[in-house]
């Protein structure tokens, strides 16, 4: 069993694609720094202050600077700095031996789903949908602290059951990310709900524009009835939206999961239609009433909690509730 995190322990951060320590080196700074006023050290990877265009480094080298945070058993967590769009060309490279014989706390968003998802396909370990570093927490207030006391509550004080209770406000909004000129604005937070169920079930999932490039691979989990499958998006039209939600209906997944979780979609664009990325699930789902519990917080937008990966969960779209109920660290 993966063990928790403790003030004073050491995470490591990686960068599997987008080179944002030096793209974003303002707000790199202030997430590395809000996490050592947290009491964490931070160690940095091989390719933090690297960058060659579009990404940190080649798919071997990205591979190279997990696999030497994976090797190193001082380090407690590991955590993205960001995603991208080519994370899955690292999948190859990926020492998931040392993963197996030393496991740690694996946590990011976005194109890191390749990541996470692969070590658990290859080892059966767990890893965590949950916070990016510099997204995350670079991000200015309130939304960092939420942010934190999510991360701090499932990380450092776990409990099991834990139902995880909704803030009152949300944001995507769009603003300055490396300089603080004003708060982003507030949006009333309410989580919704398509056909009434209480389920629990294994999760799986992640972003789905990073499932669409490795789907199918031996880097993929096998789904398996029961499953519960959490989707997320960020910058996405409604005609990319229903590509990928196609993939997943090809793929025989929805045939198998007994409830979905539908991450906010930040930046969403309808492309004029009005439809939204709930009616265009609905749409591929063409009747078939799996409970969907909609529009929660482990997505693109702020704040964000976390989630474990391959660990049973209990979805509730009658009082619109999540709760672990699978110890996912001790």
């Amino acid at each position: 069993m993966l063990k928790k995190l403790q003030i004073g322990d050491k995470i490591g951060i990686f960068s599997p694609s987008y080179p944002a320590t030096v793209l974003a080196e303002k707000r790199f700074i202030r997430a590395k720094a809000f996490l050592q006023q947290k009491g964490f050290e931070i160690v940095e990877g091989l390719l933090t202050g690297k960058e060659e265009v579009y990404r940190s480094g080649s798919p071997k080298d990205r591979a190279e600077e997990l696999n030497t945070l994976l090797r190193d058993p001082s380090i407690k967590m590991i955590m993205s700095t960001i995603g991208g769009t080519n994370s899955n060309s690292m999948l190859p490279y990926i020492d998931y031996e040392a993963f197996k014989q030393n496991p740690k706390l694996v946590v990011g968003y976005s194109d890191a789903t390749a990541v996470l998802l692969a070590l658990y396909a290859k080892t059966g370990i767990q890893t965590f949908y949950g916070p990016a570093l510099i997204p995350s927490f670079g991000e200015f207030e309130p939304f960092v602290n939420d942010t934190y006391t999510y991360f701090e509550r499932y990380f450092c004080t776990p409990s099991v059951p834990y139902t995880i209770q909704k803030t009152e406000f949300w944001s995507d909004e769009m603003v300055n990310w490396l300089d603080y000129e004003r708060p982003k604005a507030l949006y009333p937070n309410e989580w919704k709900s398509v056909y009434e169920g209480v389920v629990r079930g294994r999760l799986i999932g992640g972003n789905n524009n990073t499932m669409y490039g490795f789907i199918g691979t031996e880097y993929y989990p096998e789904i398996k009835n029961g499953d519960i499958l959490l989707i997320e998006d960020t910058g996405k039209d409604a005609s990319t939206v229903e590509k990928n939600l196609a993939m997943l209906k090809l793929h025989g997944i929805f045939e198998k999961v007994s409830a979905i979780l539908l991450g906010k979609h930040e930046w969403y664009d309808d492309l004029g239609t009005g439809k939204t990325s709930l009616d265009l699930l609905l749409e591929q789902l063409d009747g078939r009433e799996i409970p969907i519990l909609a529009d929660i917080d482990c997505a693109h937008t702020h704040p964000m909690f976390p989630l474990a990966i391959g660990k049973e969960i209990e979805v509730n779209t009658i009082n619109k509730t999540i709760t672990c109920v699978e110890a996912w660290v001790e």
